[in-house]
């Protein structure tokens, strides 16, 4: 049996241990998050060329300072200095050394660098140092497999992580810059207390996948370039409406109002499309701005056109004319990826092949609206609230880009992100107007069901 003494005895010894387990516990658990404090990592993204691979680094100041030497935590502004820009560049230039598969040496070129303030999930706000790097390798070498060894931040700090994405690789299908494949991460073998260079394998690549994603580029483009869009269903708008003393006045035949339309998409597209190929193949250095503007500038003449005819029957020279800047607008999309010359020519086929493919399928879903509203008694208060609107933007796009920001501007390009809408509404405004006018031409066909010439829905003939 038992005593008191000893059962007292054992009592206290569970509590002690109960104690001694529970509390260490309780301290661990209710810790705050912010105690294990995560630090910022490094990002080294790729761009891959057809004979160069250009890098851009993200380096948290911090980890930098401390493991350079050199000190750009008191920095404030975004220019590195002078004299510690130096140093940057050596020390850079020291832990970037890529090479071939067998151990040849690649050239290395650091070029612009900024400061600026930035975040990670759940590392809060921090300054970071970006850097532009160019790596080429030796004449022959295979771009898409080397070796990198790089060891920036990672061989002093021996927590810090490096992560290496691509973002552009046209020959793998990537090329819009918007995300990034993985390649691997770069931090410090604690086994063996060095840093393991990374071998980068980005596949074989080849001319198909490049070309598929500038056909998906080239689609995207037109549906979310609002301005392009905006400036040829302007020019539509009043096609179908005969012009007389200044104003429009009624309304034309249909094959007469079809060939106008179709005119004017087919001088549209051959504009736009000769501009595109000299001015890629070219490679010509023509500066964003005042293309820019010109395009801002055709919308509002186009505005004002369907408001009061400033070129009635030459619409189609003028979507010409004005297509030649808009080609120039697309241009800079395949200027900015650096291809080669057959890599530019595969692009500007599938980037053009698809604009052409979704301008003419928006068309033709706006063609039955088009022909319908010609025919509707509060046409002209449509057409006019149209146009004011598509002016409004207009005059906002050319302030924007003649330097003048404005929220106008800043709405007319957030319509571009709502493609699947833009499509839904010309897609249910195309089954109506097809529709109603099915259904007033069987109200209007002659009793017997004979119908020797086409009518309009109010039973007029054309001519």
């Amino acid at each position: 049996m038992t005593g008191p003494r000893n059962w007292l005895a054992n009592a206290l010894t569970r509590l002690v241990a109960g104690i001694a387990i529970v509390v260490p516990a309780a301290l661990l658990l209710g810790a705050s998050p912010a105690a294990a404090h995560p630090m910022p990592h490094s990002v080294v993204q790729l761009d891959v060329y057809r004979s160069s691979v250009s890098a851009r680094l993200e380096l948290p100041v911090s980890d930098f300072s401390r493991a350079s030497g050199i000190d750009l935590d008191d920095v404030t502004g975004k220019a590195v200095p002078a004299a510690r820009e130096k140093a940057v560049r050596s020390y850079l230039a020291e832990h970037i050394r890529p090479t071939t598969t067998g151990g040849t040496a690649w050239q290395v070129g650091i070029g612009a660098m900024h400061l600026s303030a930035t975040r990670q999930t759940s590392t809060g706000p921090y300054r970071e140092l970006t850097v532009a790097a160019v790596l080429t390798p030796p004449a022959g070498a295979d771009v898409r497999h080397f070796t990198f060894h790089y060891d920036v931040i990672v061989h002093q700090v021996v927590t810090h992580v490096t992560l290496v994405t691509v973002r552009q690789d046209w020959a793998n299908g990537q090329v819009d810059g918007k995300g990034t494949t993985q390649v691997g991460t770069i931090e410090l073998d604690v086994r063996h207390m060095k840093v393991p260079a990374l071998q980068v394998d980005l596949g074989p690549g080849s001319a198909w996948r490049g070309f598929v994603a500038m056909l998906e580029l080239g689609g995207n483009h037109i549906l979310t370039g609002t301005d392009h869009l905006l400036f040829l269903l302007i020019l539509l708008l009043p096609a179908p409406l005969a012009a007389s003393g200044g104003r429009w006045t009624g309304r034309v035949g249909p094959r007469k109002a079809l060939t106008r339309i179709g005119g004017i998409t087919l001088a549209f597209t051959a504009g736009h499309s000769v501009a595109l190929a000299a001015s890629s193949l070219g490679r010509l250095d023509i500066p964003s701005w005042p293309v820019e503007a010109f395009i801002a500038a055709s919308i509002l003449v186009g505005a004002i056109h369907a408001i009061r005819p400033l070129f009635p029957g030459r619409e189609a020279v003028v979507a010409g004319v004005f297509g030649l800047g808009h080609g120039m607008a697309f241009s800079f999309v395949l200027a900015e990826m650096h291809l080669s010359t057959g890599q530019l020519v595969t692009s500007l086929l599938g980037f053009n092949l698809c604009i052409e493919l979704v301008q003419l399928l928006l068309v033709c879903l706006a063609l039955p609206s088009l022909l319908l509203l010609a025919r509707l008694r509060a046409q002209p208060v449509l057409r006019l609230t149209g146009a004011v609107l598509t002016g409004i933007a207009a005059l906002g796009w050319l302030a924007d880009r003649l330097g003048l920001p404005n929220p106008v501007a800043r709405a007319a390009d957030s319509a571009g992100s709502h493609t699947t809408l833009l499509l839904i509404v010309l897609t249910l405004a195309a089954l109506t107007s097809t529709g109603w006018t099915l259904a007033t031409r069987m109200r209007s066909a002659p009793p017997d069901g004979l119908r020797l010439r086409p009518w309009w829905p109010d039973g007029r003939r054309t001519s």
